[in-house]
């Protein structure tokens, strides 16, 4: 089929120019919107890393002083785990990994003008900053945030006999949350509505990189799984505030029923964190490699498969909550066959470095981590997916371990990688390669110094979410594995450092991005650092596939999607 030709996008300097609040505050532009979600998502993370270095101190010397803090209180323990949990997840991941990274870059990688509905985009992220801010605003309230764990199982979340003093906390995480998931769906419509209706000429779904096929998979997965967690939310609130009886078992009703809902939402959850997490990893990869990844299709269907099976598999984690054994063994069943997905798309990734002329720069380090720890968290879930091992590891330390390992890898590390590498074209400047590198030493061996430990820990019976373990014999000998985890903490604080002191310092001061510093060949590189108002000064015409480096036949190592096709050079 005959490609209409593109136009020539009217000069930039054409544009009506805007006012500080028009242009940096109430955008409609999606560069500015994708920052304003990733200064958002830092801002947060901060906040959630700033509490867990309070729970974990008090977990490490029971009863001592937290520096600057001072003694933590049982219910301020809890209320930090709790908000903890739910910031890094929903405030944290979200906003960075498809708000972000989203947003910034799937209308440059498919060659569009920008977002198909930039209102709603812009709505998008003031509705996600609404719920920040009133989840924040619940640790002022009277009895202070929730109480009832970032999970929030009922009964202890619905009647205030459980959690008496914790009524407002409770309701404003709820309400927070709702936000939050309606943010996401905007964004989600305007991703999948111009990943499949904007493409520019030649961009086939199979010349699609793979970070937009993860980006548009994640977001059909929240799409399809978030509903009944609101519903749940909604009655949750109705049980709170009006007295009606949809989770008491006093009134009736199933508290399992809020733990059915919330897991079929939250384990679909989990992908739509690390899918993205794994496509920034995916386009890092073949760049510092000079290869091409292995398995293109593959990964993509490996992809879609991971996200059918994610519906069938939410019961693993209820597996001693009392629901029926005769269920146990198909939710195992498929708990382990949506490993096979993720073992492919690893395997694949492995098979890129394979003979690769690595370079070993900041984006590439992080990557690299990433792939390491994501490896070892889904190596380590299939323990939690099997019965009868499960019964024994639920609720300890393991558990925590494995899923860190599985979504700070793709939604941290994976994000920092990110971060280093389209810093350039978000900015225009470079960031400090040798203060990188300091940053992903300090946060990867941090990160093993924090969760190592809890492995152990976990395989020796310690309880997660006990205050004071101080008071339990078996637990003295585990003690000095909770002082190396909080040492790990303090290390990947001090890391951070470095990282905030390049990333701003960079944005006014760093030496100034050529387009495509990186020589890669998405098309983002083909446009300006940072891009034009309208991402390109002419609509390119896509020829081939994104990741075509080290092509026999080839002049150059790497052959941009939108060049003229190279003599010998493979076509897409």
């Amino acid at each position: 089929m005959a490609e209409t030709k593109p136009q020539a996008a009217p000069s930039t300097d054409a544009h009506e120019k805007m006012g500080f609040w028009r242009q940096y505050l109430f955008s409609v532009d999606h560069k500015v919107i994708g920052k304003q979600y990733l200064f958002l998502g830092l801002f947060m993370g901060f906040i959630g890393v700033g509490l867990s270095f309070i729970f974990r101190w008090q977990l490490a010397w029971p009863g001592t002083a937290v520096p600057i803090w001072g003694k933590v209180t049982a219910p301020q323990y809890y209320e930090f785990v709790t908000m903890h949990g739910t910031i890094m997840v929903f405030f944290v991941a979200m906003p960075v990994l498809l708000g972000a990274f989203g947003n910034f870059l799937i209308p440059l990688m498919v060659g569009a003008r920008d977002m198909a509905f930039p209102r709603l985009n812009m709505a998008s992220f003031w509705t996600i900053f609404v719920g920040s801010v009133l989840l924040l605003a619940s640790f002022f309230v009277p009895g202070g945030a929730s109480h009832a764990g970032w999970t929030n199982y009922v009964p202890l979340s619905d009647a205030s006999k459980y959690l008496p003093g914790n009524y407002w906390g409770g309701n404003l995480w709820l309400i927070a949350l709702a936000i939050d998931f309606a943010s996401v769906l905007m964004g989600g419509i305007n991703f999948l509505t111009t990943a499949i209706a904007m493409r520019a000429p030649g961009m086939t779904i199979w010349r699609m990189p793979l970070l937009v096929w993860q980006e548009l998979v994640a977001s059909v997965l929240f799409m399809l799984s978030v509903g009944p967690l609101i519903a749940g939310v909604v009655m949750l609130l109705f049980d709170r505030m009006v007295g009606t009886g949809f989770f008491l078992p006093e009134k009736g009703a199933d508290p399992l029923l809020w733990q059915h809902l919330f897991w079929f939402f939250g384990h679909p959850e989990v992908y739509v964190v690390a899918m993205p997490g794994l496509g920034i990893v995916q386009e890092i990869l073949p760049v510092f490699a000079r290869k091409p990844i292995f398995g293109y299709r593959m990964i993509v269907w490996s992809v879609i498969v991971a996200g059918i099976l994610s519906f069938t598999v939410w019961a693993h984690h209820m597996f001693v909550s009392g629901m029926n054994p005769v269920l146990a063994e198909p939710f195992s069943v498929t708990t382990i066959a949506i490993s096979i997905p993720f073992a492919v798309m690893l395997f694949a990734m492995i098979a890129t470095l394979w003979r690769g002329q690595i370079t070993f720069s900041t984006p590439m380090l992080f990557a690299l981590g990433a792939l390491a720890n994501f490896l070892l968290g889904g190596v380590t879930g299939i323990p939690l997916g099997t019965n009868a091992s499960d019964i024994y590891l639920h609720d300890t330390y393991f558990v925590i371990a494995h899923f860190h390992n599985t979504l700070v890898p793709t939604a941290i590390i994976a994000g920092f990688g990110g971060i280093y590498y389209w810093f350039p074209k978000m900015f225009g400047r470079m960031m400090n390669e040798t203060l990188g590198k300091v940053h992903f030493v300090f946060t990867w061996v941090g990160f093993n110094m924090v969760f190592v430990p809890l492995f152990l820990i976990g395989l020796g019976g310690g309880q997660r979410r006990i205050y004071m373990s101080s008071v339990y014999t078996f637990y003295k000998p585990l003690q000095p594995l909770h002082v190396i985890a909080t040492i790990g903490l303090i290390v990947i604080i001090v890391g951070q450092i470095p990282f905030l002191v390049n990333f701003f310092l960079s944005m006014f001061r760093g030496a100034k991005a050529p387009a495509n510093p990186w020589h890669a060949n998405t098309l983002e590189w083909a446009t300006d650092s940072p891009p034009p108002h309208e991402n390109f000064h002419t609509i390119p015409t896509v020829v081939r596939g994104p990741y075509e480096y080290s092509v026999p036949g080839m002049e150059q190592d790497w052959a941009p999607q939108a060049a003229a096709v190279n003599a010998g050079a493979a076509q897409g």
